[in-house]
């Protein structure tokens, strides 16, 4: 290797890592900010915490990695360039492309190390991080609940809570609606406010209510008569209530790791394969057999209006399709039975369009399931490929701004990866709701950046001033100086050239 690879080596090697590590401690705690009310006052041990936190961050791995080359990028090559070490270089008559080459090496195994994380570490820390948190999200249900939604952690009840204060936890405008009989929704409890709390020995909940109402349908016995039934029920007010949970069965327990084994997250590019091309069958032979009950159960029917019979034509042997005149069939009807057929003509157009409706329905969440394991499998190819897009991007772009340190890289390579986040996030939930292609919008992002770097790469390696302010206020100068020629229809000299 000669000194120049193992010089640009060394200067990126180093930012490389750091920058790494920065990347993957912010998508930490991103995490943590997403899920901190799921994990703060569990009481879990600091063992299953760290656990935790190591399989999120393998499952990172591959998006830390395209950021990190691109920062790392801008970093090497802004010092360099700030530091006067590539315009040595050039001056030797070494070509920027000739700079770059070591790098470029380095990107491309990095490359097939973010593929290899993806398709053989991330499902498997993926698989084991999302049985974890479902563990840890079942100890303790009372701090589950959430504003506005109804919660059915406890066994045997659904609560639902309209404002919840995580200082004091109180409760406001309680709902529950008690399932233990297994009856439906017999019984139901309405609440001003409340409070829940655990036990000492954790093992049951008290949940003390008040100023509510308690409503609970009565069993009554079966009359002689069925429609004398008067279904009665039972209406308690209460200023203070308290109900009595029991949250065995609750404790930190840990589950098997096949609880998500079926999520798409949790296979690696073979299984995708195998279970996209499953999918698109069983879709192929579900749309076939929706369309042949329509076609022959919804559209026509068995019923008779006496009208003649029409002789049967083997279709094989007719060229041309066979059409019937249906308005002078239906003129050789009595009165009467064109009513009835009218009336049975427009139930039949009411239920097919109901029938099409929800069968269009089944159709798009079966479609929906197929594009998100396809959205998964695409992943993986273009988070390693994105690790060449960025550096493209920050390598040349970091020759031009001749700017290192951490302060000005970070700032444009947040910009740039916010690009690609909304492309890629935009374009995925466009194949997700079957808008666009699944190859064309997983891949947006990067045909669409990667010209940007082939761009800048070409800038660079001319020298070109593409972030001179001057060469913009230039440019615009002679916009209006043509602007006014055109005006006063007058050739204006350059005042650069008048002495």
């Amino acid at each position: 290797m000669k000194k120049l690879d193992t010089f640009v080596l060394k200067s990126f090697i180093g930012p490389l890592i750091l920058t790494f590590f920065i990347v993957l401690i912010i998508l930490i705690l991103q995490f943590l900010w997403m899920y901190i009310d799921d994990l703060a006052g569990k009481g879990l041990d600091l063992k299953v915490v760290a656990e935790l936190l190591f399989h999120f961050s393998l499952t990172f791995v591959p998006m830390a990695f395209p950021l990190a080359i691109l920062l790392a990028s801008l970093m090497t090559f802004g010092n360099m360039g700030e530091f006067s070490e590539l315009s040595a270089l050039k001056s030797s008559g070494i070509p920027l492309q000739r700079i770059m080459r070591p790098i470029i090496v380095l990107v491309a195994f990095l490359c097939f190390v973010s593929f290899f994380f993806s398709n053989n570490i991330q499902p498997s820390s993926n698989r084991k991080a999302r049985t974890l948190l479902w563990d840890i999200r079942r100890k303790r249900p009372e701090m589950n609940l959430q504003a506005g939604t109804f919660n059915n952690d406890i066994d045997g009840f659904s609560i639902k809570v309209a404002a919840k204060d995580p200082s004091t936890n109180r409760l406001d405008k309680l709902i529950i609606y008690d399932h233990r009989d297994k009856k439906g929704n017999t019984s139901v409890t309405l609440a001003d406010s409340g409070y829940m709390k655990v036990t000492p020995d954790e093992s049951g909940m008290i949940m003390t209510l008040f100023n509510g109402y308690s409503y609970s349908e009565v069993d009554e016995k079966t009359p002689p008569n069925p429609s004398m039934r008067k279904f009665p029920f039972r209406k308690d007010r209460f200023k203070e209530q308290s109900i009595v949970i029991s949250l065995s069965g609750f404790d930190f327990e840990r589950s098997k790791m096949d609880l998500f084994k079926a999520s798409s997250v949790s296979k690696n590019l073979s299984e995708l394969m195998y279970f996209t091309d499953s999918l698109k069958k069983t879709n192929a032979r579900m749309e076939d057999s929706y369309f042949t009950e329509f076609n022959t159960t919804r559209i026509y029917t068995e019923r008779n209006f006496n009208v003649p019979a029409v002789p049967k034509i083997d279709t094989i042997t007719v060229k041309q399709p066979l059409v019937f005149n249906t308005w002078a069939i239906f003129d050789t009807l009595l009165l009467s039975t064109r009513k009835e057929a009218i009336s049975k003509a427009i139930s039949n157009v009411k239920f097919s369009t109901n029938y099409l409706g929800q069968k269009q329905e089944y159709i798009h969440n079966a479609v929906k399931t197929l594009r998100g394991y396809q959205v998964e499998l695409y992943r993986k190819l273009t988070l390693s490929f994105a690790c060449i897009v960025f550096f493209l991007i920050g390598a040349p772009l970091g020759a031009i701004i001749r700017k290192g340190g951490l302060g000005t890289p970070a700032v444009i390579s947040i910009l740039f990866f916010v690009v690609y986040y909304v492309i890629n996030i935009s374009a995925e939930k466009m194949v997700k709701e079957d808008v666009v292609n699944t190859f064309a919008g997983m891949w947006a992002s990067s045909y669409i950046l990667l010209p940007i770097g082939i761009f800048l790469t070409y800038k660079a390696t001319t020298d070109s001033t593409i972030l001179n302010v001057e060469t913009y206020l230039n440019f615009f100068k002679k916009i209006k100086d043509f602007v006014f020629r055109i005006a006063f229809n007058t050739k204006n000299e350059n005042p650069s050239s008048v002495q």
